[in-house]
């Protein structure tokens, strides 16, 4: 699994890079944010590596959470690299964040090649995931992604933990645990 590359760019345009990494070029398709942010001839990638029967692809970001929103929008079925990448093109995580926070569906569905039962889908599936992309630093997100996965085996919904752990400010994960559980008594 490619997690990350770290070249000099042989061809660029708005969808892909070619990435020259000791003298081995790689093809990475970018999303529209990844392709403003890349200026200089050398660039460092964090990579989701696809694997499928035909193809082999590589999806670069220069942010980590804009590779974590691609990699939440993959595990939603009916979403693949190409629609997970035009959400990727069209907001920032951050904006992404807050669209999913007020489930604001009509903005999803400006989206290309997302109509309005992908739209919706989206919004059930990803309900909490903007805690996961606003957290602070990595091992916040992973702190929370762990909390949040506890909550859930114990049998509360989506919407439910997302606010809980949005209350919470701690960064460790069984403190957020004890802190949302407390705030799902009062729910």
């Amino acid at each position: 699994m490619i997690v990350g590359l770290e070249g000099i760019i042989e061809y660029k345009e708005p969808s892909l890079l070619h990435l020259n990494v000791n003298n081995i070029i790689y093809e990475v398709f970018i999303s529209l944010h990844t392709y403003s942010a890349v200026g200089s001839d050398k660039v460092r990638l964090h990579t989701h590596h696809v694997i499928r029967e035909d193809a082999q692809q590589l999806y670069g970001f220069t942010q980590k959470s804009e590779k974590i929103l691609f990699e939440g929008m993959l595990k939603i079925n009916g979403i693949g690299p190409k629609a997970a990448l035009a959400i990727c093109s069209t907001f920032t995580p951050e904006q992404f964040a807050g669209i999913i926070s007020s489930k604001d569906v009509n903005a999803l569905k400006k989206v290309p090649g997302i109509g309005p039962k992908s739209a919706a889908r989206i919004m059930v599936e990803l309900a909490g995931f903007d805690a996961l992309l606003l957290g602070s630093g990595a091992t916040a997100t992973t702190a929370t992604t762990e909390a949040s996965m506890a909550l859930e085996s114990l049998g509360f919904k989506k919407e439910q933990i997302a606010k809980a752990l949005s209350a919470s400010s701690a960064t460790d994960t069984a403190t957020l645990v004890k802190e949302a559980l407390k705030q799902l008594q009062k729910l």
